[in-house]
């Protein structure tokens, strides 16, 4: 897949996730296998203002690319303002949210509440487009809610004002992060456009990557929470999709990448911050393990890495016998 003149090369992408996929998470995903990363979602307006927050989830490194600058906002000039500045970062591309459900961003007008404005959102694509030298594409859901899909609408208006792709999650606002997907509006999307279609929404495993390809027609994949904890899940679905064999990390390969993790973030941001966000982090690794509920009230009183590491320790010890 081409995202404009950028090749993009596997079957699979690491989503967005706010407060979850930062720059020590991208880094482990691409390693494994991840055809790009999106950063985490950021403020237009926090970057008008030089919001130090903001900047900070802007900044990317060589080993996260290609790389997507993800902003969202409601104001066609600001989110154009916001892109240029965005490009002192360096992105391989910006990535317009207009599928966020939390209150927070849509309850400002941003994220998915721009699907009940189609007009507005297609000025807000066309103002990125005319302020940055730079591919835009911009991440969606069904609609609003299940009165109005208009994902396939939508679509066209953002590849008419210049998208170089779009990202449907197959879910609408009101949906949040269920029921089950709805592929036949992400195949919808897929038929409406030229641009590329990137299905989101379910995608765990290898399976699942296929069944999401075969059902929608769509161009590419993006996996968000099938990574927490588990970024081997590129290289799964990389196997599955070329038609090669996939042998699943043994236990103590799964607690060295997380160590290693925890470690990047330690480093790329507050030290105390990131032993606090290890906590979700470690937990995720601990996932279908004999003992998890144990393992995950742990999880919750890590105060440092040691603590990580008897973790780990203790998890091998009641699982010795299964791995």
């Amino acid at each position: 897949m081409k995202i404009k003149d950028i090749e993009i090369k596997g079957y699979a992408a690491l989503a967005p996730m706010a407060g979850v996929a930062d720059r020590a998470m991208r880094e482990i995903c691409v390693r494994y296998g991840a055809a790009f990363t999106v950063g985490e979602l950021t403020s237009a307006r926090g970057i008008t203002l030089k919001d130090k927050k903001s900047a900070s989830l802007l900044s990317c490194s060589e080993k996260e690319r290609p790389f997507a600058s993800q902003l969202f906002g409601s104001e066609p000039e600001i989110m154009a303002n916001a892109a240029a500045s965005a490009l002192g970062f360096n992105p391989d591309f910006i990535d317009i949210n207009m599928g966020c459900p939390a209150p927070k961003v849509a309850g400002n007008g941003g994220g998915s509440a721009l699907m009940k404005d189609p007009r507005i959102a297609e000025e807000i694509v066309k103002a990125v487009v005319n302020a940055v030298n730079v591919p835009v594409t911009v991440k969606m859901r069904t609609g609003y809610d299940g009165e109005h899909i208009n994902a396939p609408e939508l679509a066209k208006r953002c590849e008419a004002a210049g998208a170089a792709a779009v990202t449907v999650h197959g879910r609408t606002r009101e949906q949040m992060y269920a029921p089950g997907i709805d592929y036949k509006t992400i195949a919808a999307v897929k038929q409406a456009v030229k641009i590329p279609v990137i299905g989101n929404g379910d995608v765990s495993d290898g399976k699942s990557a296929l069944y999401m390809y075969s059902a929608t027609g769509c161009d590419f994949v993006a996996v968000g929470r099938a990574a927490q904890g588990n970024p081997f899940v590129f290289s799964e679905i990389n196997a599955a999709l070329s038609g090669k064999s996939y042998k699943a990390p043994t236990l103590d390969e799964r607690f060295s990448v997380l160590k290693e993790q925890i470690r990047l973030m330690e480093k790329y941001k507050d030290p105390h911050i990131a032993i606090l966000e290890s906590r979700k982090h470690t937990a995720w690794y601990m996932r279908g393990l004999e003992g998890a509920a144990q393992l995950r009230r742990m999880c919750g009183e890590i105060s440092c890495f040691n603590d990580i590491e008897n973790i780990c320790e203790k998890a091998l010890e009641q699982n010795k016998d299964m791995w």
